[in-house]
């Protein structure tokens, strides 16, 4: 019996340098690794899933959004803030300490600017800020991109990147409006609040993240201020429910399992091969070695999302694509198998 190889998941990464952003958050800074570094070309806005040691079952996966942004800065850099019962959050900022090394999946995630370099209105709350700041860092040093950025916090205490903030407010302060706001001041933000700041920006490209209410009132105060649905992009983060760190199966060319040729396209590249009709699209790729983009394999972060070109494929159910993506072809790697083909397939 023949099998293709198994890939290794996971990359070692060494920490470098441990910052505390505020009483309850911290940075961690990472060397990309030198025999790998093109896996870790990132576009600003993406994350990295990350691999925590547990005593009760061996380890979970967090994914964790890049502060870092690509092309300015050299190492990678995720921002971490403790939440009550979060294992993973207060593991990092108790047990990670220069030196340390953490494994990591390749950035992922969808949650990025187009390349019109259109101007930016941003909204973070708390934490919401990690893949906020990697935006806004790019539209301002390599673009000419003008800046509009809502930051909400319990308090001023709890500002992450303040101090960044205010550097890139005095030094853009043509392209570049900061509005803070705090709970313990002003009361939550109001989605009138946010329909008021929106007015007149229905060409930019909106970013919001952070806690699921925030991120509501955010969106009811867009669509009141007439911001195109095209225009909005919101991260949304859920605890991963499998394992993407697991190396998949390998697949066997013993006749037991029917197979349906399938080309994908993918980084600029063709790879054809028979789709088992028992196995998902992203362990098939994984399999054969091929840098699939995914995060959690368990269709809870859209990272893996692809377009059918032609044939058809049996998608598992997922909250992550809305009916508009599905009408338009996409599907996820990670829930996907084989139905009729051929097939074709574009990452």
């Amino acid at each position: 019996m023949n099998t293709t190889r198994t890939a290794v998941i996971g990359h070692e990464l060494t920490v470098t340098d441990v910052i505390e952003e505020t009483s309850d958050s911290k940075s961690i800074v990472l060397q990309k690794p030198e025999g790998s570094r093109e896996l870790f070309t990132y576009r600003p806005g993406q994350f990295l899933t990350v691999r925590i040691p547990s005593d009760r079952t061996g380890h979970v996966a967090r994914s964790y959004s890049l502060s870092s942004s690509p092309d300015i800065d050299e190492d990678l850099k995720v921002t971490v803030k403790r939440t009550a019962g979060g294992y993973g959050s207060n593991w990092l900022c108790d047990n990670v300490t220069p030196g340390s090394t953490i494994t990591v999946l390749p950035p992922s995630g969808r949650f990025t600017p187009s390349e019109r370099k259109s101007d930016l209105l941003l909204f973070a709350a708390g934490s919401g800020i990690t893949p906020i700041i990697s935006i806004l860092k790019t539209a301002l040093l390599r673009a000419d991109s003008s800046v509009v950025l809502f930051y909400a916090n319990r308090d001023s205490d709890s500002v992450i990147f303040r101090r960044e903030l205010e550097d890139y407010a005095r030094d853009f302060e043509c392209r570049l409006k900061v509005h803070y706001w705090f709970d313990d001041v002003h009361g939550f933000p109001s989605s009138e609040k946010i329909a008021a700041l929106a007015a007149g920006s229905m060409s930019c490209e909106t970013f919001v993240c952070g806690p699921a209410p925030f991120m509501t009132a955010v969106s009811v105060g867009l669509r009141s201020a007439g911001v195109p649905q095209e225009n909005q992009h919101q991260e949304v983060f859920v605890s991963i429910s499998g394992d993407p760190f697991e190396s998949p199966r390998s697949i066997s060319d013993d006749g037991s399992d029917s197979m349906v040729d399938t080309v994908v396209h993918l980084d600029g590249e063709s790879h054809q091969f028979g789709w088992p009709v028992s196995r998902t699209l992203v362990d098939v790729l994984l399999d054969r070695g091929v840098d699939v983009p995914y995060s959690c394999r368990s269709g809870e972060c859209g990272s893996c999302a692809c377009t059918v070109v032609s044939g058809k494929v049996v998608m598992a159910n997922s909250d992550i694509l809305d009916p508009a993506d599905i009408a338009d072809g996409f599907v996820l790697g990670c829930q996907s198998r084989p139905d009729s083909g051929p097939i074709e397939i574009e990452f």
